[in-house]
């Protein structure tokens, strides 16, 4: 009797295919944020708040229905697995201290975001309006930054 042999790819595709990649990310996400009844207290609070939440969204927005065509598809799910990458960055340089994660989370956004314009471009469709750097740090930001650093220097 002849088993078929299947490559790594075609069972990932196969396990799109039946929804149990879903499952499999769904499961790798809830053991990445780490939801108990007890929340974060203090200075940490608000960054696995945003971090919750750009999660929420990532997840939220990888589930899609099966359209026909693989590419399409691709797409529909990487760039707000990506858009996701970006928001946790956003909130390390909000919240985050050490310099080289601070420059990585850099990186990420600028390596995230052309690459999601890539994809899109690769489908054909229209990139968002420009828009100032997400890492631009706006006056009322800037503010709050210094007081919670004022704080903790207390």
């Amino acid at each position: 009797m002849h088993h078929p042999t299947y490559s790594p790819a075609r069972l990932v595709v196969i396990l799109i295919g039946s929804g149990a990649a879903f499952a499999l990310v769904d499961a790798a996400a809830q053991i990445c944020v780490h939801r108990t009844s007890s929340a974060p207290i203090g200075a940490e609070a608000p960054f696995w708040a945003e971090n919750a939440a750009a999660m929420d969204r990532m997840m939220n927005g990888m589930t899609v229905q099966p359209t026909g065509d693989v590419d399409a598809d691709f797409a529909a799910m990487m760039i707000p697995h990506h858009q996701g990458a970006i928001d946790m960055a956003l909130a390390e340089l909000r919240y985050g201290k050490n310099e080289q994660l601070r420059r990585i989370a850099q990186e990420i956004i600028v390596d995230q975001q052309q690459e999601i314009a890539a994809m899109r471009l690769a489908l054909g469709q229209p990139l968002p309006a420009s828009a100032p750097a997400p890492t631009q740090v706006s006056p009322r930001q800037a503010t709050l930054s210094l007081t919670r650093e004022r704080r903790a220097d207390r």
